[in-house]
């Protein structure tokens, strides 16, 4: 589920002009807007990690595990666009009990996978393949952006409905937004929402006049 969450606050302000006071009533109101929508797509961001005595056989054995991680990933018809490796690291790793130095190799794979019918059986062979750590598994929508816009419409017309509610009662009516804050915060769902809807939420501050 996308959900999008409209916060204006709207306060009463004293400003002053010389020797003038000018007082604007403000009102707080909060809107909310949700989009939902079924994730099309889940990126994933993995690790070999390889550790040992001697640095030119870490790296080596760190090398050849990716090596055949692509290979796989390749052979899952993942289109070259859609995989990078990144964060290739050999690290010394000092001992002081043992006075003893081990090295520690890693090298990171993302992948973004736009069929989720792949997703269990590539996830298995990058195990198998040598992957031995799972940074990151989202599972994302590839329309975001437009879904988010269409969800802060919707707790914008949320919140004005809301201002218009409470002024009516007094007889009043609402002028133009005063201020508007995004404090947006991004939800995806975890491997076992796998089958889920995705989450946003977006606040916003503002004010009305």
């Amino acid at each position: 589920m996308k959900k999008l969450v409209l916060f204006l606050t709207i306060m009463f302000m004293t400003m002053s002009y010389g020797q003038e006071i000018k007082q604007i009533p403000l009102i707080n109101v909060n809107g909310e807007g949700k989009v939902k929508v079924a994730p099309d797509q889940v990126c994933i961001s993995a690790t070999v990690e390889t550790k040992g005595n001697n640095a030119k056989d870490v790296k080596k054995q760190n090398d050849e595990k990716m090596d055949a991680v692509l290979k796989f990933i390749k052979k899952m018809n993942i289109p070259t666009a859609d995989f990078k490796t990144k964060q290739v690291a050999l690290n010394p790793q000092y001992d002081y009990e043992k006075k003893k130095t081990s090295y520690n190799a890693t090298q990171t794979v993302e992948i973004v996978v736009k069929d989720l019918s792949k997703y269990d059986e590539l996830m298995e062979g990058l195990v198998q393949q040598g992957i031995n750590r799972i940074d990151r598994v989202s599972f994302e929508s590839s329309k975001e952006a437009q879904l988010q816009a269409e969800a802060r419409k919707l707790a914008m017309k949320d919140a004005k409905a809301k201002a218009e509610d409470y002024v009516s009662v007094l007889g009043q009516k609402i002028g133009k937004a005063f201020t508007i804050s995004d404090n947006s915060q991004v939800y995806h769902p975890q491997p076992v929402y796998a089958r889920n809807e995705n989450e946003r939420i977006c606040r916003f501050n503002g004010s009305f006049k």
